[in-house]
């Protein structure tokens, strides 16, 4: 690319970083906010208490819990991803009820999916509710920048009334609640989850990569750890403060809203970097999910069920649809 428009580029992505919203946010050190899920050996904490690192080595994966439930919140992360080979490597960061709501769990997520060396990593992000795994909504993506080079943020915004998924500053993704979803959106207290973990059954190429253990360890590195919302007790829905207050000082956040700004920052993102929606998947749901919105240039650009029709995908994947894992995320796939 000419030095000027690498230059006229670099000021374009600025732009739409400064047009966001701030976050203006409190970090807490990983013993005051998560605790570990498994595989405790797999699990480094800084000196500081401040950061935290996840392997994955032929032994195990690792994880880690938070410490409460949440009715509905703002949790975030800045993570770095393991860098070369990672084919087969799955890092998420997540909200679940599924231990305590094992037949009808609510699930948030953002997963990133490794890939052979010299291609980039992709993620996803996916919205369950009452258990509707097999009425996933899952849209997948790629980065404009390496998640291995340096630390990025990202965000999971749930209220009442709208999910929001962000990248840094920048919302990529928002689900608002209809009432045509009844118990597919996320209700129930929910706990959240960092992990990675092996699955080389679907993670690179539908399957066919997997995990290369001569490259162990593989090392997702989590700090700047926020878990704001209403800690409640998951089984009694008893809040340990008034809910009500704490809901509403959440919903009146300004990142609790897509502006006209993040609007544009969010267009830009999905347009230049979304590789699949199942809201355009007309394969798979003929009848649209009452809570898509359709954007006419998304629509052209997702023609082929939902998938690129220009190609701008650097790594194929399965079959949209399927939860393709049997291997829960906080377990060893090996």
């Amino acid at each position: 690319m000419p030095s000027c428009l690498l230059f006229l580029f670099l000021i374009f992505i600025s732009a739409f970083f400064l047009s966001s919203t701030a976050f203006n946010l409190t970090t807490l050190t990983f013993s005051h906010s998560y605790s570990p899920l498994f595989s405790d050996f797999n699990i480094k904490t800084s000196d500081n208490d401040k950061a935290v690192s996840l392997l994955l080595n032929r032994l195990s994966g690792s994880g880690i819990i938070s410490s409460d439930y949440y009715n509905y919140g703002f949790f975030s992360a800045s993570i770095k991803m393991p860098s070369k080979y990672t084919a087969g490597i799955v890092v998420a960061f997540y909200t679940s009820n599924v231990d305590t709501f094992e037949k009808n769990h609510d699930e948030l997520d953002i997963e990133f999916l490794g890939n052979v060396q010299g291609h980039a990593w992709r993620f996803q992000t996916n919205v369950y509710g009452n258990g509707s795994v097999s009425r996933g909504r899952e849209e997948r993506y790629r980065l404009w920048f390496d998640p291995s080079k340096v630390f990025h943020r990202y965000s999971i915004l749930w209220t009442p009334l709208n999910i929001i998924f962000y990248v840094d500053e920048i919302p990529i993704r928002q689900v608002a609640r209809h009432v045509g979803m009844r118990g597919d959106y996320p209700s129930k207290p929910m706990s959240v989850y960092a992990t990675i973990w092996d699955a080389s059954s679907w993670a690179t190429n539908g399957g066919k990569r997997k995990v290369d253990y001569r490259h162990e360890p593989f090392v997702a590195e989590f700090r700047d750890l926020v878990l704001q919302g209403c800690v409640v007790d998951p089984i009694d829905q008893l809040p340990s403060s008034n809910c009500t207050s704490e809901i509403a000082a959440l919903m009146a956040l300004d990142y609790s809203t897509v502006t006209a700004n993040g609007r544009k920052s969010m267009q830009w993102f999905r347009h230049k970097y979304m590789y699949y929606s199942y809201c355009y998947d007309n394969v798979r749901y003929p009848v649209p999910p009452p809570e898509c919105v359709f954007v006419p240039l998304e629509r052209e650009m997702l023609s082929k069920g939902g998938r690129r029709a220009d190609g701008k995908v650097n790594s194929r994947r399965g079959k949209g649809g399927e939860r393709r894992s049997k291997v829960p995320k906080h377990q060893s796939a090996r």
